[in-house]
């Protein structure tokens, strides 16, 4: 009997360490208030203590999707839900003598690595910062000012296409080519139409984000007239993650007016407008008019994410010639698509 209960406790201890797997990680940093700690992973054990935001645990071993640390002289399990993991590589950590620079205005730098941690600086292009360890995804970083945490994604250099290296997989993001059908929208200054140019962006945005992973959907892929209605009603009904509506601006009493502006509607966009007209204005160099509120029904009635765009004057003979080349469609593009990435990286 005695070698019985022997050999089953061996067999019970070859499970547990076959299925609880060390980690790479040194560290677990506490992203919610209020965290039980138990005596074994999974909630059928008793509670031993509690963890809070942002401290900070040293992690022995993870099972199933629980994780094993150091806690008081001993030992406990936390759900993993709860944390965010922090790699300790010595190579990287240790006098790493690496500088980054910010490429981008009002990037948020956290105080852990995880959006789910709290807001506590704003850096803008060209401040530099020493790199203090790497987090997964993301950089520690520190200047004479701050130290926190920065996302990856924001620093690290472009990739071969021209586009920062973003992953749009599942995200559902609908484009809204303006007007369409009998409604034709602004009429250049060599005859061409606001609906037709706003066609062939929209197209080549759909093409760029699906190629990156993200679901997109078009309000009207043939040229047909589409009420303001239907188009704000397929994005709310929707589980839409950004609703972009593409136009050109018209200014005929004025033929050399130029310029690119982003509208938005309800607050909470605002920050996804100033993204997107940011990139875009660095990818093409034009003037910039900047972001502003725009009572336009498809983003006022809209309850996503939602922006305007108005990416020129084809009223603008010179500008007109630049939207039917295929270069600066494509500048337009990378600018949407790179301040998409950045929202969608901060928020």
């Amino acid at each position: 009997m005695q070698i019985k209960k022997s050999y089953l406790l061996y067999i019970s201890l070859f499970i547990f360490f076959l299925f609880s797997q060390q980690v790479k990680a040194e560290n677990a940093i506490i992203t919610t208030d209020n965290v039980n700690i138990r005596s074994g992973p999974g909630t059928e054990f008793e509670p031993i203590g509690q963890a809070n935001t942002n401290e900070e645990y040293h992690i022995k071993s993870t099972q199933g999707n629980w994780v094993e640390i150091e806690f008081e002289n001993q030992t406990g399990w936390i759900i993993s839900d709860y944390i965010s993991i922090l790699e300790n590589d010595p190579e990287i950590n240790e006098n790493t003598d690496k500088t980054i620079t910010i490429r981008y205005d009002n990037t948020q730098l956290r105080s852990g690595p995880s959006t789910k941690f709290e807001i506590i600086s704003f850096a803008e292009s060209g401040d530099t910062f020493d790199v203090v360890s790497e987090a997964g995804d993301w950089y520690e970083i520190t200047n004479d000012e701050v130290t926190g945490y920065v996302l990856k994604q924001l620093i690290d250099p472009i990739d071969q296409y021209g586009g920062l290296r973003f992953d749009f997989t599942d995200k559902t993001i609908v484009i809204d080519a303006g007007h369409g059908g009998h409604d034709v929208g602004a009429i250049g200054a060599s005859g061409s139409y606001e609906k037709d140019i706003a066609s062939v962006t929209a197209k080549e945005l759909e093409k760029k984000l699906t190629s990156l992973g993200a679901n997109v959907l078009l309000t009207r892929p043939e040229d047909e007239f589409i009420s303001l209605k239907s188009r704000a009603t397929y994005s709310n009904v929707l589980d839409t993650d950004a609703f972009i509506s593409i136009h050109y601006n018209s200014f005929p009493e004025q033929p050399n007016v130029t310029g690119i502006e982003t509208y938005y509607y309800h607050e909470q966009n605002k920050e996804l407008a100033h993204y997107i007209q940011q990139e875009i204005i660095k990818e093409t160099n034009a003037r910039d008019r900047g972001t502003s509120v725009g009572d336009y029904y498809v983003i006022r009635q809209n309850f996503q994410p939602s922006v305007l765009l108005e990416l020129g004057f084809i009223s603008n003979k010179g500008v007109e010639q630049l939207l039917h080349t295929n270069t600066y469609q494509q500048q337009l593009v990378t600018g949407i698509v790179n301040g998409l990435g950045i929202y969608f990286s901060n928020y």
